[in-house]
């Protein structure tokens, strides 16, 4: 049976249920199936949440992700991937991650002040900050909220380097700065291509930008002097493996000048939320793609060991790493990321010392 043949299929979003919260005594259950509407469907519309944080920058001491500065203006995301490993991130804030993270969104409207406060501290020295080491910073309710557009402004402000990792096109309302930021090796932009098959695309990503918008968004950041790199993540064995040299391909004829690539990893809740959901979507190959998955990481899907987790091993995850190795060396051969420039940070001081 087809996506859409299945009845069962929650459309519009990518999780089909809302999953335990490990950190939770009580839980739904459904004792009668005369109540399945309720429970799918109950408050289907977006919430927005607001969190009064007294800090935004976060550093991860992971070893995958070592020294890594972030900010997540968001908590949440509209767009529903159902692979997204910031799922998880979500029962902290005692929801699920499962529907609860596509339509419970947790916004942090003083973040750009908390940035500021952040670069002036008496013993900071500059390094890169990540935006969307999460959620994605251009999720739909940015268009709205504009927080990080105000992030931005202070990056400029401060001449500090930022980095991007999206797959949104709203990116594209904020090329004023960006461009800006470009011209002093201040930014780097990482555009996320998941698929170039759009059926595929709605089944995985149901509320993000189609990759034909994607493409459009890396030609017109580099058209504008914007340094990007396409992120073909997450390479999931069995459904999207084979695109690997399309998408960097693609991305390189508009322009990127790098390229990266992460195995699915299904760690925490997300493992029982993508069993439920690919049963769903692709009854048909369901248990061939959770077994390759399995296969990339020591027969487990829910794997958590540092190194294998986002590049897998075994025979599978080397074809795959191979296949990108060609790409990378046929298609972009001689491109890379310019590096950041960190002479040019100028902290509160600085500017209040040139006005005199």
């Amino acid at each position: 049976m087809s996506h859409e043949d299945n009845s069962e299929f929650f459309k519009g979003r990518g999780a089909q249920v809302n999953v335990h919260n490990k950190f939770l005594k009580n839980k739904y259950v459904l004792e009668h199936i005369e109540g399945v509407d309720e429970v799918m469907l109950e408050n289907t519309g977006t919430q927005i949440f607001e969190e009064t944080t007294k800090k935004i920058v976060s550093e991860s001491n992971s070893p995958d992700l070592s020294h890594m500065h972030s900010i997540n203006p968001y908590q949440g995301c509209e767009h529903g991937c159902i692979y997204c490993y910031a799922r998880n991130s979500h029962e902290y804030y005692g929801f699920s991650a499962g529907l609860d993270f596509e339509r419970k969104i947790i916004v942090k409207r003083n973040a750009a002040e908390l940035l500021e406060q952040y670069f002036n501290k008496k013993n900071y020295e500059p390094v890169c900050i990540v935006l969307s080491g999460n959620t994605d910073c251009y999720q739909p309710i940015e268009r709205k909220l504009k927080i990080t557009r105000a992030l931005l402004q202070v990056f400029l402000k401060y001449r500090n380097p930022v980095s991007f990792i999206t797959k949104n096109n709203l990116i594209l309302r904020d090329l004023d700065i960006i461009s800006e930021l470009a011209r002093m090796n201040l930014v780097h932009v990482n555009v996320s291509i998941t698929s170039l098959n759009e059926q595929l695309r709605q089944k995985l990503e149901p509320r993000t930008v189609t990759a034909t918008g994607r493409l459009a968004v890396i030609q017109k950041l580099s058209q504008s002097g914007v340094p990007v790199r396409v992120m073909a993540a997450p390479i999931i064995p069995g459904l999207n493996s084979n695109e690997v040299p399309d998408i960097i391909k693609a991305a390189a004829d508009r322009g990127a000048v790098s390229a990266g690539f992460t195995m699915v990893r299904l760690n925490g809740a997300i493992a029982e939320i993508f069993t439920d959901w690919i049963h769903k979507a692709f009854p048909d190959r369901a248990e061939k793609v959770l077994n390759m998955i399995k296969a990339c990481h020591n027969g487990r899907l829910n794997d958590s060991d540092f190194g294998r987790r986002m590049s897998g091993d075994g025979k599978i995850a080397e074809s795959i790493h191979q296949m990108f190795s060609m790409a990378t060396n046929r298609f972009m051969a001689g491109r890379d990321m310019p590096p950041f420039d960190y002479t040019l940070f100028m902290p509160k001081s600085g500017k209040q010392t040139k006005l005199f």
